[in-house]
């Protein structure tokens, strides 16, 4: 076999992105690096892997879609060896597949991941944004190792760890009549215009917020992406229900939004850690765990504002001692 891993490695970006620069800009490789490895590729393997497009990308070939698969099956063949030899040693070492709420990712991932690679210098966080409900199907397929995400529609063959517990709040436009109070009711809040973040088992659980009181919202908009949300609420189309809040108080377009404790007592959702109950955990997933552990908690959230902030007066950028 006179071609390598690696080369296999760079095939695969450019085979999924479609992309020499998109590639390059995955995996922080040069873009000729990659030019020479899919030609070493065709060479040694004498097929043509990519139909290339002038300023358009490449396409795969018939020959290049197969040779993808394969080339994708025999790095995970390889990441498992690590895997099993890491366990053997008792060394922390591998390539860990962690999946994480979309609303979350942005937020909590980037600290998080960066965080576990420096204390463990041998491994790779690859991560996934997504759904929940995408999110722990992924689980059960065993196509991620862990993910960070709510208590949101857990079956039996589902463990979840609860890290930080996160109570509702309004969000509203600095203007809106609502940005001044100590607390707004769900009875007030019924027939305000509302936007509604639309993501399978997060809508449900707002619609449930009302149904509890038996009440139902006033649903102006949806959109399934949270800075949409926040930037429609920050230009005063309505208010929103959000359980996890960016440092930043502002939306996208520079327009600042408040957020008001949501009165009684509703279900505030738990943050936390998931993983197949069917699936024995690595020694690598147990480094991450425990990592989290060290850095979540109810005083302390990557890149959020944390649930203690509000009652106890404690800056939401203060970091936990460890």
């Amino acid at each position: 076999m006179r071609f390598t891993l690696r080369q296999l490695e760079y095939f695969v970006a450019a085979g999924e992105t479609g992309s020499i620069t998109l590639a390059s800009e995955r995996i922080a490789i040069s873009q000729p690096s990659i030019s020479t490895a899919i030609s070493h590729l065709e060479k040694e393997l004498g097929v043509q892997l990519f139909v290339r497009h002038h300023a358009q990308g490449l396409s795969l070939t018939p020959a290049g879609k197969r040779l993808l698969r394969e080339a994708k099956g025999l790095l995970q063949q390889a990441e498992a060896l690590y895997d099993a030899a890491g366990e053997a040693s008792g060394q922390i070492r591998g390539r860990l597949t962690v999946g994480c709420l979309i609303t979350l990712a942005p937020m909590v991932i980037p600290e998080l991941s960066h965080s576990f690679m420096v204390a463990f210098p041998d491994t790779f966080v690859h991560q996934v944004e997504d759904d929940q409900e995408r999110l722990l199907d992924a689980l059960r397929k065993a196509e991620t190792d862990i993910a960070i995400t709510y208590d949101l529609q857990l079956s039996d063959d589902i463990a979840f760890e609860a890290l930080a517990t996160l109570p509702p709040h309004v969000v509203v436009s600095e203007s809106h009549p609502f940005a001044g109070k100590a607390k707004v009711g769900l009875v007030e809040l019924a027939d305000e215009p509302m936007i509604l973040l639309d993501l399978p088992f997060s809508r449900e659980y707002f619609l449930a917020l009302f149904m509890a009181e038996g009440l139902a919202p006033n649903i102006q908009a949806r959109s399934a992406h949270q800075d949409v949300v926040r930037t429609m609420v920050a230009n005063g189309y309505g208010y929103s229900l959000f359980n996890a809040f960016p440092r930043s108080d502002q939306a996208l377009d520079g327009r600042r939004l408040v957020r008001v404790p949501l009165a009684g007592k509703p279900r505030p959702m738990r943050l936390g850690m998931a993983t197949a109950t069917q699936v024995k955990p690595l020694r690598l997933v147990e480094a991450f765990q425990a990592h989290c552990r060290s850095v979540v908690s109810d005083s302390y959230i990557p890149g959020m504002v944390p649930p203690v902030a509000g009652n106890k007066g404690k800056k939401a950028t203060e970091k936990p001692r460890r």
